[in-house]
This record gives structure tokens, C-alpha cells and sequence, in this order.
């Protein structure tokens, strides 16, 4: 199995430090991003401490003699589980963190979106705002549904066209690791094809570059951490608002002659679900 992995990570044009953390595992055949939240430093503290499980856990999970944090769920394949556990396990240490700072923290949290690449399957799992997309033959696809308010109101079909480009409180989410003591995890997955790409961003890049224009870079640039960083430079083009970050995996023969780069560093229980409406998989998936 041929995998090529890129990610980049930058703080924007209007913050004056990064709560996002991207983690690239090639070892694990891995990428994830956590975007973190709470103020006064507390986001970054979120979002690394998020990085920082998922990477132990997945070095846990290759221990076939080792206890899980979470239960094994006998309904979902072992690709689920890994991607659902290890973000279990990332809330109960940011709420175990956040308890143990005598109340400074409290409210931290961070979003997570990961993709796990086993065989010729990629499984997204998910829990907040930032996003999993597939890209396939100069279309993008998303992987991936908000867990945000606007996102609900939309699907509930409470807001017109006028109410949703007006929305005051787009940045709302109702979902996140810390949030509270339990975390449902959605998972989605797709077979993949020679040349198919994987991506995970935080809203930094979503906010300010639209899908079609992520499609157009991805097609335009063959190199996998040149296109990462054209993505970042848009999204700071377009006014950089917020912390900005992307991670890729490309997969089959596109990426046999590519050596993955090395892994950017970080900045610092109910049983998983599906997601009310998953997005469909791609012609072909």
C-alpha cells in the first residue's frame, strides 16, 4: 500500500498564537487535526493534550496484550474503533486536565477530525467543526458533518437561504472533546482508489476557502505538501481569520515515487454513533 502524508499548520492573519495542532503519523498511516478553544492559552493546552492521546493511543493499539482506555465496540470494524477510542480517550484526558488545574481551564476543549488508512479503506471520525473531505478525480467530497448549530438548524430545516448566510452564530458547535464527561464519535469511511486524496482542516480553512477552490488547488498542485501549503496561503489570502491547518494522505500509485515529509509538531462512554446524515460516498466508493 502506497501512502504519501503532508500537513501544515500556520497561526493566520488576526491571532497572535495557534490553537490548532495537526498531528501526521505515516507510521500509523494517520493524520488528524484538533482545533482547540477556551481562551487564555486554554485551547492550545486542549488541542495538544488531544494530539498527544491520539498518538499514545495508536502506539497502545499495536500491543494486541494491551487494555484499551474505552471498550471495544463488536459492531464496528477494528479501523472504527482505533479512530473512536483514541478520541474517547483524548476527552477524558482534557477533562481530567482541565479538573486538575483547579478551575483556571475550565471550558477547554477541542474539536477533532482524524482519517485512518488501513488496506485500501479510509475511516474519517470526527466530533466538532473541522472537516474530513475525500478528493477524487477533480471532485471533493465531504467526509464529514458539523457538529454545529447552524449545521442542526440547517438539517432540521429551521433557516432559509437568507437566514443561513446571515447567521449570527456560525461559529457555535455542539460537540467537542472536554465538553462533558462522554463523547460520541461519528465515524464514516470509503474505499479508495490510485490517486484518491484524504483531507482533514480546521475552519481556519473552510471558513475562508470554498470547497470548489480547494478542488481547483488540489487538481492544479501535484506535489502533497505544496498543495497543503497553497491551501494555508489561500485561506490567509482570503483574510486568514483564524488559525489555519491541513493534513493529507494520498493513496496508490500517484504517491509510489513520494517520500513523506516529517510530522509537524504539535502547539504544546457511550459507544461511537454514525452521524444523523452521513455524507454518501463517491461514485465508485
Amino acid at each position: 500500500m502506497s501512502l504519501e502524508f503532508a500537513g501544515v499548520t500556520d497561526v493566520g492573519r488576526k491571532r497572535d498564537h495557534n490553537e490548532d495542532s495537526p498531528l501526521v503519523l505515516p507510521e500509523r498511516n494517520l493524520v488528524c487535526v484538533c482545533d482547540g478553544m477556551g481562551g487564555h492559552s486554554a485551547g492550545e493546552v486542549a488541542s495538544g493534550i488531544g494530539v498527544e492521546t491520539i498518538k499514545r493511543f495508536f502506539e497502545i493499539a499495536e500491543d494486541h496484550n494491551a487494555t484499551w482506555p474505552f471498550r471495544y465496540d463488536r459492531n464496528m470494524d477494528e479501523a472504527s474503533n482505533k479512530v473512536a477510542v483514541a478520541a474517547q480517550w483524548a476527552n477524558q484526558r482534557i477533562r481530567e486536565a482541565a479538573a486538575a488545574d483547579g478551575g483556571k481551564k475550565h471550558g477547554m476543549g477541542t474539536t477533532f477530525v482524524g482519517v485512518l488508512v488501513t488496506d485500501r479503506r479510509a475511516t474519517f471520525g470526527w466530533v466538532g467543526d473541522s472537516r474530513g473531505y475525500l478528493f477524487r478525480r477533480g471532485e471533493l467530497h465531504p467526509a464529514t458533518s458539523d457538529h454545529s448549530l447552524i449545521n442542526e438548524l440547517i438539517k432540521t430545516g429551521r433557516l432559509s437561504d437568507e437566514e443561513i448566510a446571515n447567521f449570527q452564530h456560525k461559529n457555535i458547535i455542539t460537540r467537542a472533546l472536554g465538553m462533558g464527561d462522554a463523547v460520541e464519535v461519528d465515524i464514516n469511511a470509503f474505499d479508495l482508489e490510485d490517486g484518491d486524496i484524504c483531507l482533514v482542516c480546521s475552519d481556519g480553512l473552510t471558513g475562508m476557502v470554498s470547497d470548489e477552490r480547494i478542488a481547483e488547488i488540489l487538481t492544479q498542485e501535484q506535489g502533497l505538501q505544496a498543495a497543503a501549503q497553497r491551501l494555508i496561503d489561500e485561506a490567509n489570502a482570503n483574510g486568514g481569520v483564524d488559525n489555519i491547518s491541513a493534513c493529507l494522505i494520498r493513496f496508490g500509485k500517484a504517491a509510489e515515487a513520494s517520500t513523506p515529509p516529517a510530522p509537524p509538531a504539535p502547539d504544546a462512554p457511550p459507544a461511537p454513533s454514525a452521524p444523523d446524515t452521513p455524507p454518501a460516498p463517491p461514485a465508485g466508493a
